[in-house]
């Protein structure tokens, strides 16, 4: 097996994380045996969640401070109905503090929790690579261009064009040369 993020050829398919980048190759033999898709995460998306989650909790709270707290004392006021209005505002006070514990302490989170044991890779062989046994090792069929195809590159890419490839003269040449200069 292959890491897919690096390439490095790992020493076994049981590997749990690539010797180069480090990345976990727990599921990486099951994702390929399923073509891409884990069966246990079916469960996750088939279960729904009921309408009791903590978000539900916190936006119902939220809209019954508003009703109690702003909406009844407004329309109490209008209605010179003073008495009305203090107690609907101290009644839902103390009812939305109450309704947001609830929520927050008692009601399931909506977030979708995934168990990573239960998506842990089982021992599942290397699915069959170019039709052949998955036990067998072999290569895959032959894909190369025949040579009386190649066409080299055009443009002047043979000529050396930093000096690199030129091979360095001896000291005595260099200093002969400096001597020939001076005289």
């Amino acid at each position: 097996m292959h890491c897919p993020r690096c390439g490095q050829q790992q020493v076994s398919n049981e590997t749990k994380f690539c010797s180069r980048c480090g990345l976990q190759l727990g599921l990486v033999a099951q994702l390929i045996a399923n073509e891409g898709f884990l069966p246990q995460l079916t469960e996750l998306y088939t279960k729904k969640r009921g309408i009791f989650t903590k978000k539900n909790g916190v936006i119902f709270t939220a809209l019954w401070f508003v009703f109690w707290v702003m909406m009844i004392p407004a329309f109490a006021g209008l209605a010179d109905a003073e008495e009305v209005a203090g107690v609907s505002a101290v009644f839902g006070l103390f009812t939305t503090i109450m309704l947001l514990i609830l929520s927050l302490g008692f009601l399931s989170s909506s977030r979708r929790k995934i168990d990573l044991s239960v998506l842990e890779a089982a021992n599942v062989p290397p699915p069959a690579l170019y039709g052949n046994a998955a036990g067998q090792a072999a290569l895959p069929p032959q894909q190369s261009q025949p040579a009386t195809n190649y066409v080299a590159p055009q443009g002047a890419w043979r000529t050396p064009d930093t000096g690199e490839l030129v091979r360095p003269g001896s000291v005595t040449d260099s200093t002969t040369k400096l001597l020939k200069r001076d005289e």
